[in-house]
């Protein structure tokens, strides 16, 4: 449902709900750039192998396509406001079990933990439907991605309190890698508390109200191939998206630190490289959103396919030695990403009916989760046994897939 501009009362809603999710995703950007910057670390020196440091991404993906799917299903059966602050809670729980698993230097308890964390992450980026509930059709490429901006702060200043959170934890006798973990729980546990309670009206739940009480629409989504699960074209060119983004950004991002550490790099250059990613991720958003609703979803991955295969192309050429051509090469893997994830969500949120619009979203997003976490797996094989170089020419050869993909895709006409 497209929100007529006309209602003060829904305009005001929107205004707020924005208010508040832009509130909390501050917060929760410091949580999920923690396991983003030191998880690989953590789990190569508890694990004592380079080959399982891909171990991280791939668990909190996995636990975030779990999470996913409760959020989703919480989100449409109670309201976007208990789903999202029961998906940060778990994610604060889950850094305190990374916490303790350093502490007892126990790998099995570390991966359990990072499992877990992966909620926090998954509820990070399901934030986003939650400003597109009330949003008008002209508007929702933005307000997707004025709730992911919101998470620049918090996700850039979390690498650069690597060393800090590093000597903070050893104050209190924590393994210096641990640190950063514990200004995720606390910032995952404070956005859980702001949703849970400032969260009102419920968007999702406003947004049925109000269709309700208006004469029987078209739904979007109602195509000649929709299904109970959201199979519209429009749906599948977002999830597509979203997928092949994730797969190339978190394949290229988890090696990263693990690379350039066998190249003599300290945890500080790490950080700034990763700190410039993530900014790179989510501070373009409001241009991605702008370019969506302007272009069009279908526009706009495109060039986040061809984002990413220059990202590809520069990190397999970057000197190794160079800090400033590695964050080049991260900055552009972290703009593709924006382009995809706010055009694919796009593509989705307006092709789905409200009846079913977040048990769908959770969907798709389980399937994105799972795609990173495959590529957490896969790109500690691919750098254990050929070479970072490799992992990064794979990268742009998926990165084209998707362009060709896009170049073929034709929805078809609604009944």
């Amino acid at each position: 449902m497209a929100i007529a501009p006309e209602q003060p009362e829904i305009a005001h809603a929107q205004r707020r709900t924005l208010r508040v999710l832009v509130g909390a995703q501050l917060l929760s950007g410091a949580g999920l750039a923690a396991g983003v910057t030191v998880g690989a670390l953590l789990a190569q020196d508890l694990l004592g192998s380079t080959a399982l440091s891909g171990l991280p991404t791939a668990l909190f993906a996995a636990g975030g396509a779990l999470a996913a799917a409760g959020v989703g299903r919480v989100s449409q059966t109670r309201g976007r406001r208990p789903g999202l602050a029961l998906g940060y809670l778990a994610g604060a729980l889950g850094a305190v079990g990374v916490i303790v698993a350093a502490v007892l230097g126990s790998g099995v308890l570390l991966l359990a933990a990072l499992f877990v964390y992966g909620a926090g992450n998954a509820t990070n980026l399901q934030a986003r439907y939650a400003g597109a509930d009330l949003a008008t059709a002209a508007s929702r490429g933005r307000a997707v991605s004025t709730v992911l901006v919101a998470t620049t702060l918090g996700a850039v200043a979390g690498p650069n309190l690597v060393e800090v959170m590093g000597d903070v934890a050893d104050a209190v006798s924590i393994p210096h890698l641990a640190g950063p973990f514990l200004l995720a729980a606390v910032a995952y546990g404070a956005a859980a508390a702001i949703l849970a309670v400032a969260l009102r009206p419920d968007p999702l739940l406003l947004a049925r109200e109000r269709a309700a009480a208006q004469p029987a629409q078209p739904s979007p989504g109602d195509t000649q191939d929709d299904g109970a699960h959201g199979s519209a074209p429009g749906v599948r060119l977002g999830a597509t998206t979203m997928v092949v983004t994730q797969v190339v950004m978190a394949a290229i991002m988890t090696m990263t630190p693990i690379h350039m550490k066998a190249h003599g790099h300290g945890l500080g250059a790490t950080g700034l490289v990763i700190a410039i990613h993530v900014g790179a991720m989510y501070l373009p958003s409001p241009l991605s959103g702008s370019l969506v609703d302007r272009l069009g979803s279908r526009v706009v991955a495109g060039l986040a396919g061809l984002t990413l295969l220059a990202a590809s192309l520069v990190a397999w050429l970057a000197p190794e030695s160079s800090v400033p051509w590695l964050a080049f090469a991260l900055a552009l893997l972290g703009l593709g990403w924006s382009l995809g994830l706010v055009a694919g969500t796009t593509a989705v949120a307006e092709n789905l009916p409200l009846e079913r619009r977040a048990r769908t979203q959770g969907s798709v997003d389980v399937l994105v989760s799972l795609g990173g976490a495959g590529a957490g797996v896969l790109s500690g094989v691919v750098v254990s046994a050929w070479s970072y170089g490799t992992l990064c020419v794979l990268g742009g050869v998926v990165a084209i897939i998707l362009v060709a993909l896009l170049a073929l895709f034709r929805p078809r006409p609604t009944r």
